[in-house]
C-alpha cells in the first residue's frame, strides 16, 4: 500500500520542467534515430506497437470486435478486428494507425508542458499492458515485453532527471516519427507500383473511393499539424 501511495503521489505531482537545452537535445537525439537506418529499424518497432494499438483502440471504440495484434521483425504489423467491412467505423479504424502516434504525441507534449512526466510514463505502461494481452505472435510478444521492461525500469528506478529526459525523448519520437512513417508508407507504395496496394492509404482508398495519394496527403498534414502543436508545448513554453 505504501508503494501504491508513493506511485500515486508521483503521478499526480508535477515535476520540474527541464531546461530548453535538454528539450532540444532530446529532439536532436530522436532525429538521429530517425535518420540513421539501423537505428530507425530498431526504434521503428516502438512506433509500430503504437500504430497497431491505435488501430485496435479505435476498432473497439467504434464497436468492432478485436481479434488480435501482430508485430513482425520487418517492423510491419497487423491488427485484426471483426465487424462491418465498410462505413465510418471501418474508415476511422483504418485511419487511426498513422494518426495514433501523432495524437498520443500531442497528449504527451501537453502533459510534459505541465510537468507530469511520471504520469506520462505510467500512461505508456497502461498502453503497453493493453497491447500485451492482444499480441498473437512470438516476435510481437518479445517486442512488447522489451518495450514494457524499458518503461518499467525508467519509471520505477529512474531518477527524476532520467524519467523526464526519457519522457521527452518518447514524446519527440512519437511526434517526429509519425510523419516519418507516413512518408515511408508512400515510398513503399511507389516501389510496389503495379502490385496490390495493401497499405492503410490503399485500404482507405477502397473504403472511400478517394485516391490513396489523397489519403497519404491528409495523414501527412495531420501528423505535421500535431508536430507543430506538440513543438509549441514542448519548446514554446520553455522559451516563454
Amino acid at each position: 500500500m505504501d508503494w501504491l501511495t508513493d506511485a500515486w503521489h508521483d503521478v499526480t505531482t508535477a515535476q520540474p520542467v527541464p531546461s530548453t537545452t535538454v528539450v532540444l537535445l532530446t529532439a536532436a537525439g530522436v532525429l538521429v534515430c530517425l535518420a540513421v537506418p539501423p537505428l530507425w529499424h530498431v526504434t521503428r518497432h516502438a512506433l509500430t506497437i503504437v500504430h497497431e494499438a491505435s488501430h485496435a483502440g479505435v476498432a473497439v471504440l467504434v464497436g468492432r470486435r478485436l481479434s488480435g495484434i501482430r508485430v513482425h521483425s520487418d517492423t510491419s504489423g497487423l491488427t485484426v478486428s471483426v465487424g462491418k467491412p465498410r462505413g465510418p467505423g471501418m474508415v476511422a479504424t483504418a485511419a487511426a494507425g498513422y494518426l495514433g502516434p501523432a495524437v498520443l504525441g500531442v497528449g504527451a507534449a501537453w502533459l510534459l508542458s505541465h510537468g507530469f512526466a511520471v504520469a506520462l510514463l505510467w500512461s505508456l505502461l497502461v498502453v503497453v499492458a493493453l497491447v500485451l494481452v492482444q499480441i498473437r505472435n512470438w516476435y510481437g510478444l518479445w517486442s512488447v515485453l522489451v518495450s514494457a521492461a524499458v518503461v518499467v525500469v525508467v519509471t520505477v528506478w529512474g531518477s527524476s532527471a532520467v524519467q523526464s529526459t526519457f519522457a521527452y525523448a518518447v514524446t519527440w519520437f512519437l511526434l517526429l516519427g509519425a510523419p516519418r512513417a507516413v512518408l515511408e508508407m508512400q515510398a513503399q507504395r511507389r516501389r510496389r507500383r503495379g502490385a496490390a496496394d495493401t497499405s492503410d492509404a490503399g485500404l482507405l482508398a477502397r473504403l472511400t473511393h478517394l485516391p490513396a495519394l489523397l489519403w497519404v496527403g491528409v495523414l501527412l498534414v495531420l501528423c505535421l499539424a500535431a508536430l507543430a502543436v506538440g513543438t509549441v508545448w514542448l519548446v514554446g513554453l520553455q522559451v516563454g
